[in-house]
């Protein structure tokens, strides 16, 4: 779809930004200061007198407090859902992350934890952490996701009036720093019948994944730092185990145990809160990638339009657990005419990748859609063919298409398209 100067339609970037420089009905303005005013009253009041102290860990500012995590209890576990309203670069502040605790959040003495390897291992290894802190270390970005994340929107049968981080909040994405995984494995010697890695967390409920070993080898990473700083308790301080684009709950937090066996374990929660069930009634077991995914940030869910027309910049973050993002496709319409996104480097793998695309906003009902696709040809579903595959019940490794309706009055609703 290509539009340029049609209403509600979709502009070339040149255009769009011309509108801007000139009004457009939304850029206005300001007049210039009397002449005869003296230079101190033209100033802001902020250059008045000196201004106060820093302190020692740096805050956000106190005219950004409403910017916060929301709350959920779901089947009795406490998550915080990042606000992704609010995120314009693909880095998500660590304060802001979001975060699921099975058993809540345990208080570990650094000084007094270690991770245990052992099973089908020629030399099973205690590691404590000034030890682990002398491994050579790597740094990747990659987003992280719950595998229950927009649970709201494949179970409930009529769209739900939420703002986007109350619906899709359960993904961020960070700077992870740690050992690679390799280092210790190949450290304590895999023995001919090593398949799986049972890894384990020092949380109350003690909760464990199976992970197949080749993929930690390749890819798996005990991440000691985020975004620089280490770990956050709720983030599994002081190490947890991070595999890029796999379901959250893999990446156990508090790790203090790794398995070498030559079968899955079929723990509690693999076996029952992290499988899928099919429409058929069979059951998808191990389903560790997420899937591509799109959300539009802004407009979202639950904000007003500041002007009932005129031109705007549709934002919005996609993401893929099998690699990089190569396309986002963007709808005006309700998925009846799509035009390309334009895609924000740095694109890396297994990251959010931001898109934006001009508007020109005519002032009545429009319905924006998002629909990413990657590099391997992996495209997201429409929520009717997602709900078709999967059991009614059935919410892990949600995907679908989000849609917004924007009313006439400028007020922003979620969509089923």
């Amino acid at each position: 779809m290509q539009s340029h100067g049609g209403p509600g339609g979709l502009w070339a970037r040149r255009a769009f930004l011309g509108a801007l420089a000139v009004g457009g009905g939304v850029v206005q303005a300001q007049p210039a200061p009397s002449a005869q005013e003296p230079l101190a009253a033209r100033l802001p009041q902020s250059m008045a007198r000196p201004g106060g102290a820093d302190v020692p860990y740096g805050q956000p500012s106190a005219y950004e407090a409403a910017v916060q995590r929301s709350v959920s209890h779901v089947s009795g576990f406490a998550g915080w859902r990042t606000p992704l309203q609010h995120q314009r670069g693909i880095i998500t502040p660590s304060g802001l992350h979001f975060a699921v605790h099975h058993n809540g959040v345990p208080d570990i003495d650094p000084a007094r934890h270690e991770l245990r390897l052992h099973g089908l291992v020629d030399k099973p290894l205690r590691v404590d952490l000034a030890r682990l802190l002398r491994y050579p270390m790597v740094s990747r970005v990659h987003f992280l996701e719950c595998a229950g994340n927009s649970a709201a929107n494949a179970l409930s049968p009529t769209a739900l009036d939420q703002t986007l981080g109350e619906l899709a909040g359960e993904v961020s994405c960070s700077e992870w720093t740690g050992v690679p995984l390799s280092y210790l494995l190949n450290e304590a010697g895999l023995k001919d019948r090593a398949r799986w890695v049972v890894a384990e967390g020092a949380d109350g409920g003690s909760h464990s994944r199976s992970l197949p070993l080749k993929a930690l080898l390749e890819h798996g990473m005990v991440a000691l730092y985020q975004n620089g700083e280490r770990l956050r308790p709720s983030q599994g301080y002081p190490m947890r185990l991070f595999m890029p684009g796999w379901e959250g709950n893999v990446n156990i937090k508090w790790l203090h145990r790794l398995e070498v066996s030559d079968a899955p374990a079929y723990t509690k929660d693999e076996s029952g809160l992290y499988t899928q069930v099919l429409a058929d009634g069979r059951i998808e077991r191990f389903a560790f990638h997420m899937d591509v995914k799109s959300v539009i940030t802004h407009p979202s869910g639950q904000q007003t339009m500041p002007e009932t027309q005129g031109f705007y910049e549709i934002a919005g973050l996609a993401w893929s657990g099998y690699g990089r993002i190569a396309r986002v496709d963007v709808s005006v319409d309700g998925g009846r005419t799509w035009a390309a996104a334009h895609l924000h480097g740095p694109v890396l793998d297994r990251a959010f990748t931001r898109f934006t695309l001009p508007w020109k906003w005519n002032g009545r009902r429009a319905d924006l859609l998002s629909r990413a696709t990657d590099e391997h040809g992996r495209t997201q579903p429409l929520r009717g063919e997602w709900k078709r595959r999967y059991a009614l019940h059935s919410f892990n490794h949600y995907n679908a298409v989000q849609a917004w309706r924007v009313q006439a009055d400028g007020r922003v609703e979620n969509l089923y398209a």
